[in-house]
Parts: C-alpha cells; structure tokens; sequence
C-alpha cells in the first residue's frame, strides 16, 4: 500500500463515528487531568504563600514586641518589673525565633538574625534570674540591653520595609515554590539590599559583644577541651583502633571512612572477631588528636555471674588503663545482662559532671562491650575551681527542712546555658522519694532539684 492509500485509509477510520467518540472521549480525559494537575499545583502554591505570609507577619509583630520591651527594660527602676519585662523579651524572642525557622530563607543576613534572636532570648533570660534573686543589674548589663535594643531596631526597621515590599507585590512567595530558595534569596537581596546591608554590618558588630554571662560568644563556640592532639590520618587511627581493641581479638578491621556530620569528626572502624561467629564490633577514632570515641560490641548475654558491684570495679580499672583515671560511679541501668555505667571525672575530691563517659559490661564474664567519651572529650580539662564562699553547713540552712540528708559532696555541674556551677549536693530523702538538691557554693542559690528512680533496671535521675 502506497503513501496516498494509507492516508486515504486513515481519513476514512476518522470518519467512522466509533473511532471519533474515542477521540474525543482521550481527549476529555487529557484536558480534565491537566485541569485537575493545575489546580492542585495552584491550591499548594497558595497554601504555601498563606503559609509563609503568616510566618512573616507573627516574625514580624515579636520582633516589634522584642524591641518594645528592650526599651521598657532600660528603664526599669524594681526587680519585680524588671523580671516581668525580661521575661516577655525571652518569650517574645523566642517565638520570634520559631517562626523565623519557618520562612525558607536561607541567605547569610537571616541566619544571622536567627542567631540574634537566640542570644536576645537566653541573655534576657539569664538577667531575669538575676532580678528574681534580687539581684541589680549592673551597668555593664544596661550597656549590653542597650545595644541589643539599638540592634532590635535595625531588625525591626528591616523587616518593616520587607513587609512593605510584600504588600506591593515587590516580593513574591509564589517565586519561591516555582524557582527554589536560591530564586528567593537573590530576589530579596535586590528588592531590600541596602536595608540588609546596613544589617549585616551591624551584626558583624553585634558578634563581638562579649557579655560577661552564660552567653558570650566564646562560651557558645564549639570548643571541645578535651580533644587535644593534632589531626591524625586513617591509618594512624586504624593503628590506634586495632591497640586499643586488641590485636589478638580482631580477625579483620575495615574502615568505614571519615564521618564528619557527628560532635566530632572521627574515623570509623567495623571489626570482625576471631573465633565467634557473628561476632562484631565498631569504633571510632576521632580525627583530633586520635582519641577513642566510641566503641560497641554486640553478642547475645548468658546468664548472669558477675554483680554489679564487681562490674563497676571491672570498669574503672579499664577506664584507668586506657588513660581515664579518677573516674567516679554515679549513675547505671541494666538491661539484658549488660550494665551501663555513667562515670564522671574527679578532681581534688570534686565530681566533674560535664566529663562523663559510659562503660558497658557484659554480666555474664565481665567483658568491655561499648564505650562512649563524647562528653569528656567535649568538657574535660584540668579546672581552677573557685573558692568555696558557701559553708557546707550554710548551704544545708537553704534546704527544705523535710529533706532527710544522708550525703553532701561538691560537685561542678553543667547548665543548659553551657556554663559550670560550682555547687553542694545534698543527696536525701522526702518520705518514699529520693532527691539531689544543688545549692551554689559561691552564691548559696538553689541551682537545680533531680529525682532519683531507683528502679529494677538501674538509677536514673529525672
């Protein structure tokens, strides 16, 4: 069949009345999917604007509330107010912060917005406790609200005029879900450059404030003061690995390459154990100094021979010949034969909560199945302690009276503000319930109240 007869053949098929129905009906189908594509694009395309409209608009109305109340804090003439008002700048800040996380923005300028809003919410906090114990602020502190407000400002000031731009159409969110946040970030640099100009300088200014508090910049570095040394390479570390395991017990080690995403960047090891079958271990070497990170074995547990007592014992003398020595007990759990341990590190009779590390022991002979240095290696350092100025006697008087004491030691203790407190722990009793209570031996505040659960598994604190 020649060319003129196929397209002759073909014209008459259209022609035939069953074969334009099925066209037709191909082609409904093809125009209500697409319209119902468009619309579902357009309904996500919208809820994501709403979306971030709302976000915007909250961030913007905390940030002017974050500014007011800097302002109402520099002259507040009463603890009681001043509480009140560093309070809400915690809060506001906060909140501020949170909705900041929800906006897809990720140009260097907003970052370190986020990065102010934190800072204005912990130091806010940290002089709202100073005003609680009664406590003036100094003029250092003034001096700091004042430049954290003039800051607030240049914040507030900016996103102003972002939200003038969105109102004029000059922004638009929809950008965003069509070309990405790379689209946006350009986008808002060329509407709004000076205004985030100004701001990037002012912040470039703002990061050398140093408070003299929780919250100074050196403090919220990553500083890790037990990660001395210098950086090793992989086979020095399979070298530190394959000493610290045993060379006996290992029939292979392979590496798993450098792991940079974790606390600290280490070399990680899969280990193959000589005569047991489906017998593993893993352990990481960290990058810094080549020091052990992590260690973890797995095998089913038989019965248990060993106490927990005899475990501890097992423990420390392992900690002490790998290089930990002064290591105390405090808290465990138990759990399918094996035994946790959590030890902290003591210097001159004074337990060093920040310098932890946890020991597993098999229960059924003894053997070392996981250990885990991150908070030491993180924290440990030779202290020079501060003077105890707080009587372990003195401290006692502050303590509720229905506290029965049965143990008081000093012991440094972490706060959530990564700062150390030197301070009394009074380990007692209430009734049926078991407490450690943390009075400052400087100040003689109360820092901290944990619940002891003395449980079938373990001890743990809450």
């Amino acid at each position: 069949m020649n060319l003129r007869e196929k397209m002759y053949d073909w014209k008459n098929r259209l022609q035939d009345r069953h074969m334009l129905s099925v066209i037709v009906v191909l082609g409904a189908i093809i125009i209500g999917l697409g319209a119902f594509v468009y619309k579902k694009e357009m309904d996500y395309r919208q809820a994501s604007e709403n979306s971030y409209n709302m976000a915007f608009f909250e961030l913007v109305d905390y940030v002017q509330n974050v500014e007011t109340y800097l302002a109402k804090s520099l002259i507040s003439t009463t603890p009681e107010h001043g509480a009140e008002t560093l309070t809400h700048i915690w809060r506001e800040a906060d909140l501020a912060g949170s909705y900041l996380a929800q906006l897809p923005i990720e140009n260097q300028e907003l970052a370190n917005t986020a990065k102010f809003l934190n800072q204005v919410s912990d130091y806010s906090y940290t002089l709202s406790r100073k005003n609680i114990y009664n406590e003036p602020l100094t003029q250092e502190d003034l001096d700091n609200l004042t430049n954290l407000h003039n800051y607030s400002v240049e914040l507030k000031n900016t996103l102003v005029q972002l939200s003038a731009d969105m109102n004029d159409g000059r922004i638009s969110w929809g950008e965003l879900t069509k070309k990405g946040r790379v689209a946006f970030a350009q986008q808002v640099s060329n509407i709004s450059q000076d205004s985030f100009s100004g701001l990037e300088e002012n912040f470039h200014e703002y990061a050398g404030l140093i408070y003299d508090g929780a919250f100074s910049e050196h403090l919220t570095s990553p500083e890790r003061k037990g990660l001395t040394g210098d950086d090793i390479d992989e086979e020095k570390a399979r070298e530190i690995a394959t000493t610290f395991f045993g060379q006996d017990r290992i029939e292979e080690i392979s590496s798993n390459g450098l792991s940079e995403n974790g606390n600290i960047p280490s070399y990680d090891f899969y280990i193959k154990i000589k005569n047991e079958k489906d017998h593993t271990a893993s352990i990481s070497i960290s990058r810094k100094g080549g020091h052990v990170v992590f260690l973890n074995q797995n095998r089913d547990i038989e019965a248990e021979a060993i106490s927990n007592e005899q475990a501890d014992e097992i423990a420390k003398k392992f900690l002490n010949e790998k290089g930990f020595p002064n290591m105390k007990e405090t808290y465990y759990l138990k759990q399918q034969g094996i035994l946790t341990i959590n030890y902290a590190y003591e210097q001159n009779g004074v337990t060093m909560y920040p310098d932890l590390i946890k020991v597993k022991v098999a229960l059924d002979n003894g053997e070392i199945l996981g250990v885990e240095t991150t908070g030491y290696l993180n924290s440990h350092e030779e202290r020079t302690l501060p003077k105890v100025k707080i009587t372990k006697e003195e401290a006692a008087k502050t303590i509720n009276k229905n506290l029965e004491i049965n143990a008081t030691s000093l012991a440094i203790i972490p706060t959530e503000f990564k700062t150390e407190l030197l301070c009394w722990e009074f380990k007692g009793k209430v009734d049926d319930t078991e407490f450690l209570v943390y009075i400052n031996a400087e100040t003689g505040r109360e820092e901290d109240i944990l619940v002891i659960q003395n449980t079938p598994e373990g001890t743990l604190t809450m």
